[in-house]
């Protein structure tokens, strides 16, 4: 029996469906587009297009479907328009819908495209990867990366339902599970201290019976976040506390190309910093960021960089974060376990101790 929860945005509110598999309920959303004469276009990528075959298969019904390489590099102007196009040549108007079946570069790649093509069709989000599933489906955030930084061009623009299906994930590689714990992890830490605690005690593996139920408990925090700070335009906390380690993660994934790290991995050596920064701060102890390490590591994330990087590169991709204010970097920074803040003004001197300790040069 599928379960939902509902973001609530007004007009824009949408449902989160949660099942091990969803294949008939997508298969009736969109088959009530057909009904009704609008179109529908699938985007996903080729791995999900070779080993979820017959879902994707059931799933499109014959709608067309654009393929893409797997990959942070997807996420380029080049693909934007490459999807914006297809759109064009399959005459979809402003009642089609597009629908996204993959890991979080699909949808931040599909999101962005129906928000630009005729100024915004809906779209669907069908997450494919615990990272997607517990963090980048819900809540609207869509865009792709540019040569300067991550995310640095998208839109905020909600879906009109998200169907999280954990069958799904049978195919999922192990290091891209690792690296969706690391978006489970921050919602422990930022506003969770009962969920930090019970992956500290049992690791959460693919085949952990607890699994959909955190899955949904990470969807839930973010409904609530969402709903109160949609365009993460608070002045203090709201939705940027959802950033808590990206300001190192992005860091560490454009000065390496989005070559050497998987997001998710990135951004657990992020949280690790956060936690360092919090330390030097005077709000979290050295047990506590210790406890932080070990969680990681216990869910097979790094805590330090693999090889060593310039701090200098490392600060001077931080400047380029769409989060800045004022010409400096945001920080999230945790006063305890389950309770987080937004500190702007945070020493460059501070914030280079930090990368040294995780590795840099």
């Amino acid at each position: 029996m599928a379960e939902m929860l509902m973001v609530q945005l007004a007009e824009r509110s949408y449902p989160i469906h949660f099942s091990a598999e969803l294949r008939q309920e997508i298969r009736a959303e969109l088959e009530a587009f057909g009904r009704s004469g609008r179109k529908v276009a699938v985007v996903t990528d080729s791995n999900i297009a070779a080993q979820q075959a017959q879902t994707l298969e059931e799933i499109a019904a014959g709608a067309p479907t654009l393929v893409f390489p797997p990959g942070e590099s997807t996420k380029s102007l080049e693909s934007l328009g490459r999807v914006l196009d297809f759109l064009a040549e399959r005459h979809l108007d402003r009642s089609s819908a597009l629908v996204a079946v993959g890991g979080g570069v699909i949808g931040d790649l599909a999101g962005f495209a129906a928000a630009s093509y005729l100024r915004g069709i809906g779209y669907y989000q069908v997450p494919t990867t615990l990272l997607a599933m517990v963090d980048s489906s819900v809540g609207g955030k869509t865009g792709i990366n540019l040569k300067a930084g991550k995310n640095l061009a998208g839109a905020f623009h909600q879906p009109r339902g998200v169907f999280i299906a954990t069958k799904l994930l049978a195919t999922l590689p192990a290091r891209e599970f690792a690296a969706g714990m690391a978006e489970v992890i921050k919602y422990g830490l930022l506003g969770d201290a009962e969920l930090f605690d019970q992956l500290e005690h049992s690791p959460l593996t693919l085949a952990s019976s607890e699994l959909p139920a955190v899955i949904r408990r990470c969807c839930a925090i973010k409904a609530r976040i969402v709903e109160a700070d949609e365009r993460e335009l608070a002045k203090e906390g709201g939705r940027a506390l959802l950033n808590l380690g990206h300001t190192f993660g992005h860091a560490i994934e454009q000065a390496t190309g989005y070559r050497r790290f998987l997001h998710g991995e990135a951004v657990a050596i992020g949280l690790a910093s956060a936690a360092r920064l919090s330390q030097l701060l005077g709000y979290l102890t050295a047990a506590d960021v210790a406890r932080v390490d070990a969680v990681l590591t216990a869910h097979a994330l790094p805590t330090r960089l693999t090889s060593a990087l310039p701090v200098a590169e490392l600060m001077a991709a931080m400047t380029r974060d769409k989060k800045m204010r004022s010409g400096m970097p945001r920080f999230v920074i945790l006063t305890r376990f389950g309770e987080s803040v937004t500190r702007d003004g945070i020493l460059p001197t501070l914030v280079e101790a930090i990368w040294r300790q995780v590795g840099a040069l």
